[in-house]
């Protein structure tokens, strides 16, 4: 497609022919030597590149693109076309699907996609083709003899499928963060289970077992008065009496 023809585009065009569209008004055309609706299909020999050299053959199309394509015989007196290419070959998958324009049969669509290597050993990629051509009735039956030309035209749409691992945004931090919290609660409960019946308050004190009691809630001001007024008149020589604590000491701790 040469700057003219791009001139000539209505601003804002888009190229999202049916598959129809693509024979009607292109591939018949283009067999028939009539001109397009729009000159931006080019000619391309498209077997003689890779796929990802094809985006480079078009100034037309950025996500699927499209030629005009002739196709040459596999074997001299065969009817299968040739699709090997420079690394690799276009293998067929699927079913054929019959275009219709009405009720009357006008081409047909075939699916391949793009494998790297030699058949029947190779390695599948993202490239997909869709080939578009005429019924059989359109075709020419004039031949030379010993022609390795099978159809003088096709029409191939060309596009890179997607391909988004299903693992690839999973996250795996909340499990772990998890897995961590669950092992710090188990041995907080670990901890009070082995805590035994009897403790004196002074040795409650100094391991901070009361922490959270004495740091939060109205427990920290009625226990500091209790103790302001406690010491009063205490002798520091008497030794601290032990205190009945049960496993539960967090609910009743309020008492003391």
């Amino acid at each position: 497609m040469d700057a003219t023809t791009s001139s000539e585009l209505p601003p804002g065009f888009r190229f999202h022919p049916t598959d129809e569209e693509l024979i009607v008004y292109y591939l018949c055309n283009q067999a028939t030597s009539k001109p397009c609706p729009a000159s931006i299909i080019p000619e391309v020999d498209l077997y003689k590149f890779d796929p990802w050299e094809l985006p480079d053959k078009t100034e037309f199309g950025e996500n699927e693109w499209y030629f005009f394509s002739p196709r040459d015989r596999k074997y001299p007196n065969g009817v299968r076309p040739n699709r090997a290419t420079v690394s690799g070959y276009w293998k067929a998958t699927g079913t054929d699907k019959a275009i219709y324009s009405g009720s009357k049969l006008v081409g047909v669509k075939k699916s391949l996609v793009f494998y790297k290597g030699r058949p029947p050993k190779g390695d599948k990629t993202d490239w997909i083709m869709h080939e578009y051509r005429l019924a059989e009735s359109k075709q020419s039956v004039n031949r030379k003899i010993g022609s390795m030309r099978l159809d003088d035209w096709v029409l191939c749409r060309i596009y890179k499928k997607k391909n988004i691992g299903k693992t690839e945004h999973k996250e795996t931090h909340p499990k772990v963060q998890m897995t961590d919290l669950i092992a710090e609660n188990n041995d907080e409960q670990k901890m009070m289970m082995n805590l035994p019946r009897t403790w004196s308050l002074t040795y409650l004190l100094d391991m901070n077992y009361l922490g959270p009691i004495l740091s939060d809630g109205p427990y920290c001001s009625t226990f500091d008065f209790q103790m302001s007024n406690a010491n009063i008149g205490i002798d520091p020589l008497v030794k601290s009496q032990p205190v009945e604590m049960a496993n539960n000491y967090v609910a009743d701790s309020g008492k003391y």
